[in-house]
């Protein structure tokens, strides 16, 4: 029997796990990849310019923690950090083709230049896609499936200001950024309130004479160490919080706790950084050092800008500044899908684009053999995010997943952008913003992998315990339905030592002792987690 083939494009965080996840059902995957090397965006490009390839700047540091970003059977090494340096995200990939022996399927030197339904495609759900080679030669072939994953960080968002042409300082979007030896000793201004404008303000505020942070709407800024010293996000993202945000607790209650818990840290409106918004209508900005360069003076956050100058730039509330030497846009980018049918199959408008899960056209809903993986900006890591779209993918082609109607796909998209359009604060930044948690569980229950920590209460408490209050990492989702992966309760009851076990290379033995009381903790714990989950069902099912 001749194997299915699929095409993928990019050979980076949603092409690889694409690749493993098409070999798991049998389809031989064909990677299109147009550079040389894998890693798409985490690798560092200090010499390309290309306005449609994506590149990280020399100094990224990843803001979710190494094992919110893990796939679901492939824990990182011990030694890596718990927030990976890029170098570190770029080798964990570049492990992972390794580990599930994916660089033979991949093509380098190829662009795909053009994909399309094939002329019985009514018949059989096949598409040509157009590439070409190294030797820059064009050739077309037909595969059964199609996944495009090339990301969604390519295509700089330009914004335009008055007087912006007449501005004599150099003036670059955040996506040719390589590093700050261009900065050094300059004034310099940042526009935008994201983690790329974050990172590029705290960097060039250590460099430069002074670093301007300009934002029109603020932002909520989160940060990535947590208590006691751990990830942030490993203790957000658990199932029993998700439960208490979403089921439980009065929404304007977890808005005000929220709000309070980040006014701690510092007070974002002595600092000028303050939103008018609640803190869940943004996708949050992290940043440990912001606050820092702000208190020293290296960083000043300024309003929206109102037009340039040859030398400076008129702010919102009619002050200037002058003397600027260079302005770096970190506003953030666009996707289209102009590569399939000259983008006529799938239309996108400012950054919004009818799309089920994130990932599938209804309109193809007879065959359902393209799809987009990685096209969301969710409140956690998109690696795992990203991995499982494919999953779905792939056990929907084989049978082991049954997706929607058309009519069906429309409905919960319509449901989807309603949701999005009553949360979040307007804007192409939060088009494709997805719960972490949710929607993981939404594509879990369609693959029938959801987990339910009182499964495991009776037979295994430890494990029941990990999945209620401790991260809800990928390794969850391989616990029960089909594809289980056999190492999946080591690797979540493995999380914190992992977690530990790179801070530091001294040993240091605790002095204070654990009180008496600590021991039932995890049996007080459980009995919490029971009752929160039984006020949850009740609310889901009877009330």
């Amino acid at each position: 029997m001749i194997k299915k083939r699929c095409a993928i494009v990019g050979a980076a965080v949603s092409g690889l796990p694409s690749a493993r996840w098409a070999l798991a059902y049998d389809y031989e995957p064909v990677i299109f990849e147009r550079l040389d090397k894998i890693g798409g965006l985490w690798r560092y490009k200090p010499e390309q310019f290309n306005p449609e390839l994506a590149s990280v700047m020399k100094s990224t540091v990843i803001d979710t923690s190494k094992e919110m970003n893990a796939f679901s059977d492939f824990p990182p090494p011990d030694h890596f950090a718990n927030y990976m340096h890029n170098t570190q995200m770029l080798a964990y990939l570049e492990l992972y083709a390794e580990h599930h022996d994916l660089y033979p399927y991949i093509r380098f030197h190829n662009t795909v230049l053009g994909v399309r339904r094939a002329d019985d495609y009514a018949k059989n759900g096949r598409w040509l896609v157009k590439w070409r080679d190294e030797r820059e030669t064009e050739r077309e072939e037909e595969f059964d499936a199609v996944v495009l994953a090339q990301g969604h960080h390519a295509r700089p968002k330009i914004v335009k200001f008055e007087g912006q042409d007449k501005f004599e300082g150099r003036l670059i979007h955040s996506h040719d950024y390589k590093d700050s030896k261009q900065y050094e000793d300059q004034v310099n201004v940042v526009v935008g309130a994201g983690n790329s404008a974050m990172d590029l303000a705290v960097e060039l505020g250590r460099v430069g004479k002074k670093c301007y942070l300009s934002t029109r709407r603020g932002a909520w800024v989160g940060k990535r160490v947590g208590d006691h010293g751990m990830p942030e996000d490993c203790a957000l993202n658990t199932r029993f919080n998700a439960c208490m945000i979403n089921r439980i607790l009065p929404k304007p209650l977890v808005n005000w706790l929220a709000i309070r818990q980040c006014q701690k840290r510092f007070d974002h409106a002595k600092y000028g950084i303050m939103p008018k918004h609640g803190f869940f209508s943004q996708h949050l900005t992290v940043s440990d050092d912001l606050p820092c360069r702000i208190i020293t003076g290296s960083v000043q956050v300024q309003p929206d800008i109102r037009e340039f100058t040859s030398h400076g730039i008129v702010w919102a509330d009619g002050t200037v500044t002058d003397g600027i030497d260079n302005v770096v846009m970190a506003t953030g980018y666009l996707f289209n899908f102009d590569l399939v049918e000259n983008g006529q199959l799938i239309p996108a408008k400012d950054n919004t684009a009818r799309l089920y899960k994130n990932m599938l056209t209804p309109q193809l809903a007879d065959w359902n053999t393209l799809v987009i993986v990685g096209l969301a900006q969710p409140s956690g890591a998109i690696h795992p995010v990203a991995e499982m779209q494919a999953r779905l993918f792939f056990a929907a082609l084989c049978g082991d997943a049954k997706l929607p109607s058309r009519e069906g796909m429309e409905r919960d998209i319509d449901s989807s952008q309603a949701e999005l359009a009553k949360q979040f604060v307007k804007s192409t930044r939060h088009t494709i913003e997805v719960d972490y948690i949710l929607f993981m569980d939404e594509l879990a229950e369609l693959l029938g992998c959801k987990p339910n920590p009182l499964d495991f209460m009776l037979s295994n408490p430890r494990l029941a315990h990990a999945l209620l209050f401790g991260p809800n990492a990928a390794y969850v989702y391989r616990l029960c339905g089909t594809k289980v992966w056999d190492g999946a309760e080591h690797a979540i009851l493995d999380i914190p030592r992992r977690m530990d076990v790179c801070l530091s290379g001294r040993k240091v033995e605790k002095e204070l002792t654990t009180p008496e009381w600590a021991e039932y903790r995890t049996l007080v714990a459980m009995f919490v987690g029971v009752m929160v989950f039984v006020v949850y069902l009740l609310r889901a099912f009877i009330l």
